[in-house]
């Protein structure tokens, strides 16, 4: 509304003049208002984040089993499965607490004062005092602490990329707006969060706190709540079936105990301990350290995962829909073109080249020209540090100084060499600048403006050293250049210069110009995007670029790195129904002129179709797709607080290629949980074979419930866990994205039940053959072979390739836990620790009997890879 208004009607409205409030009005609406203070989004204590790590279904059956455990005075069982639950919430929890001390290390330090003028005088107070009806001043540098009606402008340029993603500076003005322009058509008015880049201002707060536009924003964010990402879904489902799993296999086997006549309260702990073996009670703490070591492996790609499920479902992810400015782009605008004496220079990084050849600036005296203009004509600063420099001011003419400096024009030296002696500043309504100077007895005007503007003030032009005549025709040739350059994205500003006598007034100074040329200058794409999105691409992976710019920049930009498709602007999709909207959504990759609320439609959109949506965002205004999305990533370095505090993911680097990096590492993290997973459901197939089918067969218990605790312990854990650090598969960047409904369980139930069978068949054939004579040596060789079994197959389970082409030493951390596993195995049967179990130490050739029969299992499931039979 406050854009709508003339300046006295918004005064009037806010009972507040140019003045300023009385110090006892301020203090009233202080009261009435409240600070002038977001509500922090987002905040977690330790003892949340802490909590947190129990939600999971697994944990909480595995929770379930350890009070069973008690209650049936199996405290081993009891102690075990507790140490597994801690393990588990202690990994998750430093992994995330580490992660939240990143961010805070990350948080912006804040402008906590601000200059006001209250009761006539200029006052600096904290930027929390701030109440409606205060008049601010506000200069080049600062922070935006409250949105503001502007009273007065002296070349007032605003960055308001935190709010619409727009990294042009922005002109402001006084002049009434229409009520139905977008906020980034308001130029008379300042919000919360931008920055001032240029001039200095007057404005009056029209609102502060959660009224604000920031604040808005804020407001919506706290109502989305956090989903469980698929990762998460799947596990809880895959918990809930095992559960049921549970119970059916303790009722089976306590009934067919019971049916054999065997005593009733010993095949109820029987059924009981066969099923508490069954809980995959060490599975939820290698998944957590799976994704933990992922995490750190991500960290040193710049990529810091906040929570450790986000790791793996950026492994799923099937479309990215980012942000152009600073995630695609530098965010830096470089000049890249020059035209000038009828020829286009191109710039490359701090070459220059002519016709696709390189050539040296000091050959070509018109262009040596055009970038002297440049930076003649800036109000930059600069520093040098040697042979660095930095330069500090407005984006474009930074991008003037740097281009002049590529060609050894070093502003501070030119401009020493004449005396500045006066200045026609630029406004939105000229759109141009002068500078006046002197050098010798000679006065100059330095002209710099937009093409169309500066070439209706000029009547000559520099062609190979001479000034000529610059007709109409010849300005209707530069015109059509210059729309040439601008269809390509570029932002092209025209250069000029005229001698004045000591008398001038501005219009003749800036009439009768001399045309020297024109500098195009582009937000340049990352170098290393256009490999990153062709990477994408192989991986099935869809790219859209969501951005508050226009379309001609986003296309451009698009090309530029190899983003093809089609484009579509704001105006033309909020005229779409739902259907055309969802159909537009799935057809176009670039949106442009896009607002937060269509970008979060099209999140929304988007995971209505089944894909998994990863949303990069910086500003305030993807906060609320960045909390929408599966996968939240905000950047790290030009990021805003609230949008840290609302991801998933932080770029530390801001850099699209680390999220492609991140993705490889999440297809990774996946691959290999679902090594462990199989591997794990295995093992425990092959106790459950074993013993029901020695019960359905009538033999004698082949496993105790102690022998049963003791093969979790040492074959569990730590064999899974080693597979977790398997290297990625060479075309796991070349594969299509995992199905939106595929369970991480897919093709691994016809492997887990085949281990289970053929080890059942091994087990119980070796059993038969000495139970009847040494009950005690059966049990032992059941059991060794088992070891030794589930040890073979943990080298299937590394790859769906030969074990011998990954290579069977390749993973060192893998033979380490194999050879503890069996280390300990024969600790248990050979020293006196076997009488505790029950055990008998065997023969060379029973250990020898064991080890071939065991490695049958590896045998046949190498051989069906080899045939191609899936398994």
């Amino acid at each position: 509304m406050w854009h709508s208004l003339e300046k006295k009607e918004v005064l009037k409205k806010l009972e507040t003049s140019e003045h300023g409030l009385s110090s006892h009005e301020a203090s009233i609406r202080l009261k009435k208002y409240g600070k002038n203070e977001l509500k922090q989004i987002a905040k977690v204590s330790p003892l949340f984040i802490f909590l947190t790590q129990f939600k999971s279904v697994l944990i909480i059956i595995l929770l379930a089993a350890a009070v069973f455990s008690l209650a049936i005075q199996h405290y081993t069982d009891f102690g075990v499965i507790m140490a597994i639950v801690v393990i588990n919430s202690f990994v998750g929890f430093f992994q995330q607490y580490k992660a939240e001390k990143t961010i805070a290390e990350l948080r912006e330090i804040l402008v906590l004062k601000v200059k006001v003028i209250r009761e006539g005088q200029v006052n600096e107070i904290l930027a929390s005092e701030l109440v409606p009806g205060d008049i601010i001043m506000v200069s080049e540098g600062d922070k935006v602490t409250a949105d503001c009606r502007l009273l007065y402008v002296n070349e007032l340029q605003t960055n308001e990329a935190v709010l619409t993603g727009e990294s042009f500076p922005q002109d402001k003005s006084t002049k009434k707006i229409a009520l139905e322009a977008e906020l980034a058509d308001r130029e008379n008015m300042i919000y919360t969060g931008t920055t001032i880049v240029r001039g200095n201002a007057r404005a009056v707060v029209v609102a502060t706190g959660m009224e604000t536009e920031f604040g808005k924003i804020a407001k919506l964010v706290q109502r989305i709540k956090r989903k469980k990402t698929p990762f998460e879904e799947k596990l809880d489902s895959f918990s809930r079936k095992i559960a049921i799993v549970i119970l059916i296999l303790a009722a089976i086997t306590t009934t067919i105990g019971f049916l054999r006549g065997e005593d009733k309260f010993y095949m109820f702990l029987t059924g009981i301990s066969l099923a508490i073996s069954v809980i995959p009670e060490g599975l939820p703490a290698v998944l957590a350290i799976t994704l933990a070591l992922a995490i750190q492996r991500m960290k040193k790609h710049n990529a810091l995962i906040r929570k450790l499920p986000a790791a793996e479902t950026l492994g799923r992810a099937t479309v990215i829909c980012t942000d152009k400015t600073g995630t695609l782009t530098e965010e830096a605008m470089s000049v890249v073109d020059i035209y000038c004496n009828n020829k286009h220079f191109r710039i490359q990084d701090k070459s220059f080249f002519l016709d696709g050849k390189e050539i040296s600036p000091e050959r070509h005296a018109e262009l040596k020209e055009v970038l002297r203009i440049g930076i003649m004509c800036n109000n930059a600063r600069i520093e040098k540090k040697g042979k660095e420099i930095q330069v500090f001011g407005d984006p474009t003419e930074k991008a003037l100084v740097l281009s002049a400096y590529k060609s050894n024009l070093f502003k501070k030296e030119e401009t020493e060499k004449e005396i500045r002696i006066k200045e026609y500043s630029f406004s939105s309504s000229r759109k141009m600048m002068s500078i006046i100077r002197k050098r010798n007895s000679k006065l100059i005007n330095y002209v710099k403006g937009a093409p169309d503007v500066i070439l209706k003030q000029c009547t000559k032009e520099l062609i190979q050293g001479r000034i000529i005549l610059l007709t109409d025709k010849r300005k209707a040739e530069l015109l059509t250049i210059y729309e040439r350059m601008a269809s390509k994205a570029l932002r092209v500003l025209a250069f000029a210069f005229k001698e004045l006598p000591n008398d001038f007034t501005q219009q003749t100074a800036e009439t009768n110009l001399v045309f020297v040329g024109f500098q195009g200058m582009l937000d340049a794409p990352r170098k290393e995007v256009k490999a990153a999105i062709k990477d994408c691409k192989s991986a099935g992976i869809k790219i859209k670029m969501i951005t508050g710019d226009s379309a001609i920049t986003a296309k451009a930009i698009a090309n530029m790195i190899g983003l093809n498709g089609s484009s579509i602007e704001a105006h033309e999709l909020e005229k779409l129904s739902e259907e055309d909207f969802n159909r537009a959504v799935k057809e176009n990759n670039i949106f442009a002129r896009i607002t937060p609320e269509l970008k979060l439609r099209i999140i929304t959109a988007l995971k209505k179709q089944k894909e998994i949506v990863a949303v990069t965002g910086d500003g305030v205004n993807d906060v609320l797709a960045l909390k929408e999305a599966h996968i939240g990533i905000a950047m790290g370095v030009r990021g805003s607080d609230v949008a840290r505090d609302v991801s998933d993911i932080v770029l530390l680097d801001d850099n699209f290629s680390s999220i492609v990096t991140a993705i490889k590492e999440g297809r990774r993290v996946y691959d290999n949980m679902k090594k462990s997973i199989k591997f794990y459901l295995s093992a425990n197939a092959c106790e459950l074979f074993v013993v029901l089918f020695a019960l359905l067969l009538a033999f004698p218990l082949p496993l105790l419930p102690l022998a049963i605790l003791w093969m979790n312990l040492i074959t569990d854990s730590l064999p899974s866990l080693s597979l977790s650090v398997e290297k990625e598969d060479e075309e796991i960047m070349k594969r299509k994205p995992i199905n939106y409904e595929e369970s991480i369980l897919n093709g691994i139930w016809k492997f887990v039940l085949a281990a289970g069978l053929i080890s059942f068949i091994i087990v119980l054939v070796l059993f038969g053959l000495y139970y009847r004579t040494d009950l005690e040596k059966a049990r032992t060789i059941a059991l060794t072979t088992l070891v030794f079994f589930e040890m073979f197959i943990l080298f299937t389970c590394r790859s769906d390739k030969n074990v011998w082409k990954i290579g069977i030493f390749s993973n060192k951390f893998l033979i380490y836990s194999v050879l503890i596993t069996v280390f300990l195995q024969l600790i248990a049967i050979y020293t006196p620790l076997a009488s505790t179990f029950g055990f008998k130490a065997l023969s060379l050739g029973e250990l020898g009997l064991v080890i071939v029969a065991s490695s049958l299992g590896l045998i046949f499931f190498e051989i069906a890879k080899a045939v191609k039979l899936k398994i």
